[in-house]
């Protein structure tokens, strides 16, 4: 029989109400990992924003309920609770049940909101297992409760209230996420965001379970978010740069500031979402920047008739700029809003930012002085880099064709079964080569401490035989000629010894990715071996026992020493704890260097035994911060910080 006649109308599955969004969660949320999970609480959250935008709410506050719950509640108009005329149900229930349903279509509902098709409650009401809706409205409190996007009760009347506004408790679904435990950091920064971007709005978290709680509010609006990311950077100028203007039936909001760093921090921002990769904002401002501050050099002689203009580039080091957008139709890219489509918006912030910032370098010629002076140092650096760039590949150090005469390759040629351990000395990289798997593991020993990449521009990064060593070996590239998918590895495996030298050159390491392969991070292919701290050494000398970290030894002797108890062994308490534990010796390992090749196979390279942490970036603003401040410039921002974490010290390796 034919199978063209098994297919036929009962083949084909119509997905009514909510079961698209159960049935594919990612093309709604994105995912459902972490991401996906806390998109749940900026959808809620967002809609609580839209009615500040609209100007009629003041606070949104986050409670994270003990019971695993998260409750959001705005004190804005409530949503309407009489029979809406298309669906014949409550306003609420037809908000929370139907795709495509909300006050963010047509006029008179929205001029400006975050939300784009109307899906976002009732997405999070389809992947919750139980929510519960209270809107505050006209003196009445109502209630409705739904499971799985279903509702179990009608809208109801539960009592009277002087309140006002939308109170959403929600319980993520696990049978859809990996996950539902939400992160209290994550939505605290959210909501410092909000904050930052919404004038005159306060926001606030509580976690039940830990009894923290924090509240937001920011007179200064994103002058103090710009003010908030240049935190321990030495500024070129403390004046922010701001400007605030409607175009149209757009509002068009910039701050910016100079710093004395190598990177640019660019957040932008489309009626409060933030959109990662950008859109039509980013680039009509980076045009109007380059443009003004080359006009700008060139009337004043900064650039010299014959000198080329500054590059979009040279202009943005070290540049902290927000750009905040509010249109009334906003076209993003997807339901996770990642970029920004409008054609038109390019224009009016193109328009906006060349009109004041040429005024402000007009009125700030010392600013301005400053500012093209250090884009003029940029482009002598990007000019010296692109020369020594040019001088390596002319000689042939970056070519594929021959790798560092020190990298002990594996033969695999195929990067997903390969790994490659950057090994911290001479000595150590031997003992690994020595015991290594030959066929996937390759090894490359790095003499001495790596160059600090934050404190060095790409030509000085050039010049080091141990980043250039490095580069060459992943078979990347760098900067301009950067491909992530010419990675050799599967896996970058940072080996160094368990003491404060070695951790210190795992961060310069950390450092060198994070600024200039974050991709190779944010891909996970970034990881540290965990070498053990100590050994337990049993009579017979037979199956040593390996620990990883201080608790784990204290659990281990803790059990073996119970379970001699038990078996009415004879301990004498004056004994060393590991000698109760029935074992004859406790080694602590400092370095690699103390393990013979079998060992540091067995117990930090060998997969099936191996402890590896993932080097991951969830928050790339704090991650920045944190680089800047432990491997910048600023003496004061180090010396505070290790004042501060001394006291968490255990083990000093002097």
């Amino acid at each position: 029989m034919s199978k063209q006649k098994d297919y036929g109308s009962a083949q084909i599955q119509v997905l009514e109400g909510l079961e698209p969004v159960r049935k594919r969660p990612g093309m709604y949320i994105g995912g459902t990992g972490v991401e996906g999970l806390h998109h749940l609480v900026w959808e809620i959250v967002d809609n609580g924003i839209d009615e500040a935008l609209a100007g009629f709410a003041t606070s949104v506050d986050v409670t994270l309920l003990a019971d695993g719950g998260v409750t959001v509640f705005d004190n804005g108009r409530g949503i309407p609770t009489d029979i809406h005329p298309k669906t014949g149900k409550s306003t609420v229930e037809t908000v929370l049940t139907v795709l495509h349903a909300g006050g963010k279509f047509g006029d008179g509902g929205y001029k400006v909101s975050g939300g784009l098709h109307g899906v976002g409650s009732s997405v999070v009401n389809a992947l919750s297992e139980k929510l519960i809706v209270r809107v505050f409205r006209e003196g009445k409190i109502h209630e409705q409760e739904y499971e799985r996007g279903v509702p179990k009760t009608d809208l109801k009347v539960v009592g009277k209230t002087t309140k006002q506004g939308t109170e959403i408790t929600f319980y993520p679904d696990d049978t859809i996420f990996e996950t539902v435990k939400i992160n209290y950091d994550t939505v605290l920064d959210r909501l410092r965001h909000a904050a930052y971007l919404t004038k005159g709005i306060h926001t606030s978290i509580e976690d039940e379970k830990t009894g923290k709680r924090f509240g937001f509010y920011f007179e200064g609006g994103i002058q103090s978010y710009v003010k908030h990311l240049n935190l321990g950077k030495e500024v070129v100028d403390e004046d922010v740069f701001y400007v605030d203007k409607q175009v149209n039936d757009v509002q068009v909001e910039i701050a910016l500031q100079y710093a004395g760093v190598y990177t640019e921090t660019i957040k932008a921002f489309a009626n409060n979402v933030f959109n990662p990769d950008g859109g039509t904002h980013l680039t009509g401002f980076k045009a109007a920047l380059t443009r003004v501050v080359n006009d700008y050099a060139r009337k004043n002689g900064l650039l010299k008739e014959k000198e080329e203009n500054l590059s979009g580039e040279d202009t943005r080091e070290g540049l902290t700029a927000v750009i905040l957008v509010k249109l009334p139709d906003p076209q993003f890219e997807g339901q996770t809003k990642n970029k920004l489509g409008n054609p038109e918006i390019r224009g009016y912030v193109e328009q906006v930012l060349a009109e004041y910032l040429a005024y402000y370098l007009e009125e700030h010629p010392n600013i301005a002085k400053k500012v093209i002076g250090k884009a003029l140092l940029a482009a002598r650096a990007r000019k010296a880099a692109r020369a020594a760039r040019e001088n390596i590949l002319r000689k042939g150090v970056l070519d594929g064709a021959s790798m560092p005469g020190k990298l002990a390759d594996c033969s695999s040629k195929d990067p997903a079964n390969s790994e490659i351990y950057l090994v911290e000395g001479d000595s150590a990289g031997g003992s690994a080569k020595s015991g290594r798997d030959s066929k996937t593991q390759a090894i490359l020993p790095l003499r001495g401490k790596v160059l600090n990449v934050e404190r060095a521009r790409l030509d000085k990064m050039l010049a080091n035989n141990e980043i250039l060593s490095l580069i060459k070996a992943l078979g990347v590239g760098i900067e301009d000629s950067f491909d992530v998918s010419g990675l050799r590895y599967d896996r970058i495996i940072i080996m160094t010894d368990a003491d404060v030298d070695g951790s210190h050159i795992s961060t310069l390491l950390m450092t060198f990715f994070f600024r200039y392969m974050k991709e190779v991070v944010d891909q996970g292919h970034l990881y540290i071996a965990k070498p053990p701290l100590f050994e337990l050494v049993r009579p017979s000398r037979k199956n040593p026992v390996f620990i990883y970290d201080e608790s784990e030894l204290d659990v281990i002797l803790d059990e073996a020493i119970a379970k001699r108890k038990a078996e009415g062994s004879k301990i004498n308490l004056e004994d060393d704890r590991y000698k109760q534990a029935g074992f004859s010796e406790q080694k602590r390992y400092k370095g690699l260097g103390e393990m013979d090749a079998e060992q540091l196979f067995e117990t930090t390279m060998n997969p099936e035994k191996r402890v590896l942490v993932q080097v991951k970036v969830e928050d790339a603003e704090k991650a920045d911060a944190i680089f800047n401040k432990l491997m910048g410039t600023e003496v004061e921002l180090r010396k505070s910080f290790i004042q501060a974490n001394a006291k968490f010290v255990k083990d000093l390796d002097i």
